[in-house]
């Protein structure tokens, strides 16, 4: 018996690592594309009859690039050896040998394109191979480790501490009442947030970002988020009574009276539109569009009576990357969709893990979450796949905004990371292993923000 499950969990961890290979793969060929690395090697396998000719950072990219693929391709393998050998179910090894088989046609499309000169729709069929084969990895790797865990004890819900929700120090006077409007306005979000819309901005503009398109795009930004957040409290004030995560709320405790939250969030909304304004009507719009979804679409319509209410809440969350965008164009760019498409998919891999460490809190808000409808097990089984899809719309936006080798080596490393940590949920499954996973997809997602501002503006 512990050989078998050492075995299993072997398998686990080989399929982790060539899942994180063939993304490596992704992110390293997109690089090789951006940087023309390919120019300087026009024949496969060999660079011109040379063996690993290092003699230029070109060379230094393509060779890691067939170097990886070689060693990735081993994986590969020799996951579906084990796969067949090992009596995983059908469905996992379907997919993993959907994988391997598309494994040397890969191969054999990136040796076309490399002495061809890579047209676009090679290009195009090469990516998409990649992001296929990527999919059939994270699929079976998802599959795999809900059937070693399903039947497993669950306790990501226990022991969550009542006012997690940043609790408010027992004071009373004008700074506490200061305090508890600017509870209203969910600060939490908003550096996130404010990061994404960054983002967006570097994306079209470059280093001639001016100074002015930041203040008024960053000021709007906060005073709609301030805004929702306060319309989001005003309307579930009586859940949040019912919940320990938002017990302590000033609405909730009776800090704040409802009208006056109601005219706060209202002046947010008004400053805010005012603030867009100053950039362009487009800018304008979208962050009325982003009040309006959060507060009223999300809040009154997804969040009380659809399990998916995670899922389309993203919307709201990737609107800021649409906004940044427009605020330097007037426009909306593929670039700033790749973008928001990368928001939108990590939004359930982000948030379902806070789900599971709150899950009983859910439950008593009568709130249809993801735990509570459909089970931890089927839980953490979506965090791995979202995981799988953000991190494939996340090469895609690498190509899409022509970004290099920074971003390629961030994503890369902070989505192992979170990859690391959903295995590691599945194999714990306790609240402080929802909350390490919680906080690798805020890691990933903060340091993959930061290195598209910096990749735009500096490098």
């Amino acid at each position: 018996m512990t050989v078998r499950l050492h075995s299993r969990l072997g398998f686990v961890g080989l399929l982790a690592a060539a899942t994180v290979g063939v993304y490596a793969l992704l992110v390293l060929g997109a690089t090789t594309a951006l940087t023309d690395a390919a120019h300087a090697c026009p024949t496969w396998p060999a660079c011109n009859g040379e063996w690993f000719a290092l003699s230029s950072p070109s060379l230094a990219i393509v060779w890691a690039h067939r170097a990886l693929a070689v060693v990735v391709g081993a994986l590969v393998v020799g996951v579906a050896w084990l796969a067949v050998r090992g009596g995983e179910s059908r469905r996992v090894r379907a997919a993993i040998l959907v994988a391997a088989l598309a494994y040397p046609v890969q191969v054999g499309i990136g040796a076309f394109a490399a002495t061809t000169g890579s047209a676009a729709l090679v290009s195009g069929a090469h990516l998409l191979l990649g992001v296929t084969i990527l999919a059939g990895l994270v699929l079976a790797l998802a599959w795999t480790l809900e059937a070693r865990t399903a039947h497993l004890p669950s306790a990501e819900s226990s022991g969550a501490p009542r006012g997690a929700d940043d609790p408010e120090p027992p004071s009373s006077g004008p700074l506490a009442t200061a305090h508890a409007y600017f509870r209203l306005m969910k600060p939490r979000l908003m550096w996130l947030l404010c990061l994404v819309a960054s983002a967006g901005m570097a994306l079209a503009a470059g280093p001639t970002l001016s100074a002015r398109t930041v203040l008024w795009t960053l000021l709007g930004g906060v005073l709609s988020i301030g805004a929702s957040g306060t319309f989001n409290h005003v309307l579930e004030r009586e859940k949040d009574q019912k919940m320990d995560r938002t017990a302590d709320r000033p609405l909730a405790t009776d800090r704040v009276p409802p009208r006056n939250a109601l005219v706060f969030g209202l002046g947010l909304a008004a400053a805010s539109l005012a603030a867009f304004w100053q950039v362009n009507l487009l800018a304008a719009v979208l962050g009325l569009v982003a009040i309006l979804f959060y507060s009223v679409v999300y809040t009154l319509v997804l969040k009380p009576n659809t399990v998916q209410n995670t899922v389309i809440g993203g919307f709201a969350g990737s609107l800021p990357a649409l906004i940044g965008w427009a605020a330097v164009t007037g426009d909306v760019g593929l670039p700033a969709l790749a973008l928001a498409a990368v928001i939108f998919l990590w939004t359930p891999a982000h948030f379902y893990n806070l789900a599971l460490a709150y899950k009983d809190d859910y439950a008593a808000g009568g709130f249809p979450m993801m735990p509570v409808v459909r089970g931890e097990a089927t839980t953490r089984k979506h965090v791995v796949l979202y995981l799988g899809a953000t991190l494939a719309s996340a090469a895609v936006l690498g190509l899409a905004a022509r970004l290099g080798a920074l971003y390629a080596l961030t994503t890369l490393v902070f989505g192992a990371l979170f990859l690391w940590a959903a295995v590691r949920l599945h194999r714990e499954r306790d609240r402080s292993a929802a909350m390490r996973s919680f906080h690798a997809s805020n890691a990933y997602l903060g340091a993959l923000l930061v290195a598209v501002v910096v990749d735009a503006l500096v490098l």
